[in-house]
């Protein structure tokens, strides 16, 4: 249970089931509700996580997980209120911080020196990982705060790839870039620009670049059905892409008023393409027609261009992707597919990848075609076959998951007294 605006609240929130790839692919990880798997991809075998830290393990909801950059550390956090951090490598956790609030998104700095989360009041922590790189289990540290989007969620956070700028996006349709102060444990309060266009809530953000365009721009995914390219130096709008038409033209049934969702976008490592993963939904009745697959967009970096290039139909009856993750090294695309509804759900998974996602036509593996087989999908899904019945209930929680979130949460007077009485972002009195 949680407590919302003074009152207790008994029913749970479904947590999509979420992927990602090591850098280099050495291994793959997912969780749905509180489970976080973990497969060995070089030597083909379940890990198994070791939990030395001073704090507890996760208990509830996962909804945030992800390598850092140099593929040396694995963060986990989410509604237990806990930001786990793991060696990649050992898989032991080094340290384990406590957060006020339930956690909703967690970013690693390039050098491995900070951990960043956002926890559901829209304020920003930052922890100092000094000493993590050599391997030892740190004594649990508290966050620290770095910024605040008062009283709105934070869906994504993200480092810039040179490690200037941490940017936030939220529920209430905007993306903060922030300067990352040197000081960074007394705060941020540089603010760079505001990337503002969006007409609904920002689901997610990253980076697409190339070699020659080191730096990249920011692609941003919306439930307004957009997905937008933005110079974060200024905050300048680059271009929009709308998905809803692709995808209206890819099913049966085009008259009715539809909004699409773009839940996840990957970009493909040093290249100019990324994956989007989307959710249709009807407007009128908030029932769900199923698009099953990928819209492959290509962004011109030096034309400052979105398009869409392709799209990528999943088979299978109910495969919706929850979460996408591209490994550099063999450019495969990781999808999952899975929610799980609370910590005492033992929550549904199903992996699927797609190779030479650049190529005409891509493939989408079967089975025994995936790395590490049915050794990989038994432990990562909790058995090699899953049920249709199964994962058609698991897309309808999601999808009811993403109608929650198109529609803004209304509080009485009374409740807007108790949130503003317990902000944990008031500056304190001089």
């Amino acid at each position: 249970m949680d407590i919302e605006g003074g009152e207790r609240q008994t029913k749970h929130e479904v947590a999509p089931a979420l992927i990602s790839v090591h850098p280099f692919q050495k291994s793959v990880a997912i969780t749905v509700g509180s489970a976080l798997r973990v497969f060995d991809l070089i030597e083909n075998r379940p890990v198994s996580l070791v939990d030395e830290s001073d704090g507890p393990s996760h208990k509830d909801s996962i909804r945030a997980i992800r390598y850092g950059s140099s593929g040396k550390l694995f963060a986990s956090a989410g509604d237990d209120k806990l930001v786990k951090i793991w060696s990649a490598d050992s898989w032991h956790c080094l340290n384990t911080i406590s957060s006020e609030k339930r956690v909703t998104a967690v970013a690693i700095s390039s050098d491995d020196s900070y951990v960043c989360y956002a926890d559901k009041f829209g304020v920003v922590w930052v922890v100092d990982l000094d000493g993590i790189n050599e391997g030892k289990v740190l004594p649990s540290k508290k966050g620290v705060q770095l910024l605040c989007h008062y009283c709105s969620i934070i869906t994504s956070l993200e480092f810039s790839p040179d490690g200037r700028y941490i940017l936030s996006s939220d529920r209430d349709f905007k993306i903060r870039v922030t300067v990352f102060p040197k000081k960074s444990l007394q705060g941020a309060h540089e603010i760079q620009s505001f990337c503002l266009g969006h007409t609904e809530f920002v689901t997610c953000i990253t980076f697409v670049q190339n070699p020659e365009f080191a730096q990249g721009y920011l692609m941003s995914g919306s439930g307004d059905s957009s997905v937008r390219l933005w110079d974060i130096t200024t905050g300048s709008l680059l271009d929009t892409c709308d998905v809803s038409p692709t995808v209206k033209h890819l099913e049966s049934n085009e008259s009715e008023p539809t909004q699409v969702t773009v839940t996840d976008i990957c970009a493909l490592p040093n290249s100019s393409l990324a994956a989007v993963s989307i959710q249709r939904q009807v407007c009128f009745v908030l029932a769900c027609i199923r698009f099953q697959g990928i819209v492959l967009l290509h962004c011109d970096l030096s034309a400052h261009t979105l398009s869409i290039t392709k799209v990528i139909k999943i088979p299978g009856g109910s495969f919706i992707p929850t979460s996408i993750s591209f490994s550099t090294s063999t450019r495969l695309l990781w999808m999952v597919s899975g929610a799980s509804n609370g910590s005492n759900h033992p929550g549904y998974t199903r992996v699927r990848l797609i190779s030479r996602i650049e190529a005409e036509p891509s493939s989408v593996l079967e089975d025994e075609q995936v790395p590490g087989g049915t050794t990989l999908l038994e432990h990562l899904q909790g058995k090699v076959s899953i049920e249709e019945s199964v994962m058609s209930a698991a897309a309808e929680a999601v999808r009811a998951a993403m109608c929650s979130l198109m529609v803004k949460k209304q509080y009485s007077e009374e409740n807007r007294e108790f949130r503003k009485n317990n902000r944990n972002d008031k500056k304190p009195t001089q």
